[in-house]
């Protein structure tokens, strides 16, 4: 059996903790986590709970989980808290028994004030119909009784409804008294140890199912989050996308040509406040913005050649070179916006790619996975994409993603599949907002589109569509 899931990674890059689930819950093979970058600062960590599960139109299954903090694993501070909490409901239910009797004990005694009242108005109506046969002060009397009577309409009205809501009361009383008692009877009827060891399995299949979670399908993007505001109108920053969980240095590299200085900030946070860490001076200045970090050496585009350059920030050499085979250069191929992005490198799920356009292929654009330690190029594709009509692109488990356009209105138009070595035009809407984008990159650790907007650094959030092999395919 093949199940499918959508996959949005959420929060900074950082272990996730688990929490005893307190049910009986079904494997479960499709997640959606929500937000990478929702603020700057890190929210509450999350725990494995289900919070919906359906069937699509093909009879899929689809669940939705988050997964929790092993902290709240203990039954005895729910068992606890669901024993305090019925208590309180038992204590009102009684109150309102009281309040009740005694309501009800009023209503009684209004009510036979209302029978006396109609009697009364019967009694009036005969008087006016024959006031001869009645003498006045007899008349009078019983008057004076009535105008005693008419303040006790608007209280009868009053305990009538006090008597309906009262009734409502003790009617919700009785509904979540036993909703309690049967969520207490189920805590009561399992083992602590045997439900821990449930928890323990399910985490392993949801963490399992995590793990094969390495590729799919471009859906959704949404975003951005604006990190920064500084530099030029053009520029790259990215991070590592090899790099360990605990290491989130950023590298930053500002305007499209005439540079060599890379600025390195220890942390995200470090790259907000402006806390620089090391600066480098390359040996060869830059050409466009297409550049990338990748397994702790920069990739970069030669200026005013088809070459790439492989330079390690540890030991401040350039450990790599080679041209680009026919490579067009210097804005003779490049995307919408020029700048010398002729071209591009980029990493997915798959490895390293280089995206660029040649005179053989009619400036149509040319996808080509290469040797991250060589640079040898290792396989090439040919699209019938113009490179000079593309705003942007980037590359998702080997599929190349094109924008429309480096301007406002930018969407995701057109998507190439390394794998079946086909194309479709597509239709994903991103909110391009400050309205020139100069650098889209994906980071695979992050789930995540890095971009340089108009002088600001932002990142957008991805949604992927996924298809998993499980255990039990046939």
């Amino acid at each position: 059996m093949i199940k499918d899931c959508i996959l949005e990674k959420s929060g900074w890059p950082e272990p996730v903790s688990m929490r005893v689930l307190l049910s009986v819950l079904y494997p479960v093979l499709s997640l959606t986590i929500f937000g990478l970058y929702p603020s700057m600062t890190i929210g509450p960590k999350e725990g494995w709970q289900v919070y919906s599960s359906a069937q699509d139109a093909d009879g899929r299954c689809i669940c939705t989980v988050v997964a929790p903090e092993q902290s709240l694993c203990s039954r005895d501070a729910k068992s606890r808290q669901l024993r305090q909490l019925l208590e309180k409901v038992q204590n009102m239910s009684q109150s309102i028994e009281v309040l009740n009797l005694r309501t009800q004990r009023d209503f009684q005694y209004v009510m036979k004030m209302e029978n006396q009242m109609k009697g009364l108005r019967t009694k009036f109506r005969q008087i006016e119909d024959d006031g001869k046969s009645i003498i006045a002060r007899n008349f009078q009397e019983l008057k004076d009784k009535m105008d005693e009577l008419k303040p006790l309409i608007p209280v009868l009205e009053q305990y009538k409804m006090d008597a309906a809501l009262i009734s409502q009361f003790k009617d919700e009383i009785r509904n979540l008294s036993a909703v309690l008692t049967g969520i207490q009877e189920e805590l009561g009827a399992y083992d602590y140890d045997e439900l821990y060891q449930r928890v323990l399995r399910l985490d392993s299949r949801l963490r399992s199912c995590m793990g094969k979670l390495t590729c799919g399908k471009l859906m959704k993007i949404t975003g951005p989050v604006t990190i920064k505001t500084s530099g030029t109108r053009f520029g790259a920053w990215m991070t590592d996308p090899l790099a360990s969980t605990r290491n989130n240095r950023v590298w930053y590299m500002d305007s499209y040509s005439n540079s060599k200085i890379v600025r390195e900030y220890k942390t995200m946070e470090d790259f907000v406040a402006g806390v620089v860490s090391r600066t480098y001076s390359l040996p060869f200045k830059w050409e466009g913005t297409n550049h990338m970090v990748y397994n702790g050496s920069l990739y970069y585009n030669k200026y005013q050649s088809n070459i790439i350059v492989k330079y390690n920030f540890e030991t401040g050499s350039v450990l790599a070179q080679r041209a680009l085979e026919f490579a067009g250069f210097y804005n003779m191929y490049p995307y919408t916006w020029g700048g010398y992005s002729d071209i591009d490198v980029m990493a997915d799920e798959l490895g390293m790619w280089v995206v660029y356009a040649t005179n053989q292929n009619a400036g149509n654009v040319v996808i080509s996975q290469i040797d991250p330690d060589t640079l040898q190029v290792l396989k090439t594709w040919t699209t019938e994409y113009s490179k000079r009509n593309a705003g942007e692109s980037f590359m998702i488990c080997g599929t190349l993603y094109i924008t429309n356009s480096h301007l406002s209105g930018a969407k995701v138009y057109y998507a190439y599949s390394t794998k079946t070595s086909t194309y479709e035009y597509i239709d994903i809407p991103f909110h391009n907002q400050y309205f020139h984008i100069s650098m889209l990159d994906y980071n695979a650790r992050e789930r995540a589109l890095y971009a340089w907007n108009n002088g600001h650094q932002v990142i957008f959030n991805v949604t992927l569509f996924h298809v998993i092999k499980t255990d039990d395919d046939s």
